[in-house]
């Protein structure tokens, strides 16, 4: 028997927690809930959590210190999916930016809820089909960095961990994929959430612009990313594939 995915609610609105709890109990999936960030840490210390619904307004702690606590550097990455009472375009890509990997905004309907939890869980577990020819590559070196795609780590030139949120390691392992080629915003959307994509194609940008931000890049002087005008992106770093991996 599948073992159920377990869910965490963090929220301090008991109405939400208790009524987003039942429903998702009501379709298949394990649920914790926690009001801040003191509960949420304790939980996440004594349970495997698979994927996090976290309010933008709580008490104490914000959503958005949580979530870049749960994108810090050596802790596993953890699919989010943000809930916020302002539906404004920039606390999207405020809590885009800050790593999360879906956003929602209040009210919202449980079933809306739903679908994105499993949409979201359906692109953390399942590679694009481009990437099937490197899945047996472990570590794809380019430049100074490594992609272990084992524990799906990003690794400097001396070993450090630098953590990658989900949505952004499915672009990192799309564009490592295809070296010095150039791709659209579309494709990057259809390649990492196929038809899931969103129509909110700015995600892309916001995505890239992280990545730059983790691997040192530059826009104007990009040794990795390069943007092309009218067209989209384009990986410019030679990339190698290796089974064995060196050092740690």
């Amino acid at each position: 028997m599948q073992e159920q995915d377990h869910i965490l609610i963090v929220d301090d609105d008991a109405g939400i927690r208790e009524l987003v709890a039942q429903y998702l109990r009501k379709h298949g999936l394990r649920v914790s809930m926690a009001v801040g960030g003191r509960q949420m840490r304790a939980v996440l210390a004594e349970c495997r959590i698979d994927l996090i619904v976290l309010d933008l307004m709580l008490p104490g702690t914000d959503g958005m210190m949580l979530c870049r606590e749960l994108r810090s550097p050596g802790v596993a990455p953890l699919p989010i999916v943000m809930l916020t009472a302002r539906s404004e375009e920039a606390d999207r890509i405020l809590g885009l930016e800050m790593g999360a990997d879906d956003y929602l905004s209040k009210p919202f309907a449980a079933r809306e809820l739903l679908a994105r939890i499993r949409a979201v869980l359906r692109r953390t577990r399942m590679l694009p089909p481009n990437m099937a020819t490197h899945e047996l590559a472990r570590e794809l070196r380019f430049g100074d960095w490594r992609l272990d795609t084992s524990a799906r780590h990003l690794l400097d030139d001396v070993g450090t961990v630098v953590s990658l949120s989900a949505a952004e390691y499915r672009l990192l392992r799309v564009l490592l994929s295809h070296p010095q080629r150039v791709l659209t915003r579309d494709q990057l959307l259809n390649m990492t959430q196929g038809r899931d994509a969103d129509v909110f194609d700015r995600s892309i940008d916001l995505l890239i612009s992280r990545l730059r931000q983790r691997l040192g890049d530059v826009a104007h002087e990009a040794r990795y990313i390069k943007t092309v005008r009218h067209a989209g992106y384009v990986f410019c770093a030679t990339v190698v594939h290796s089974l064995a991996l060196e050092g740690g």
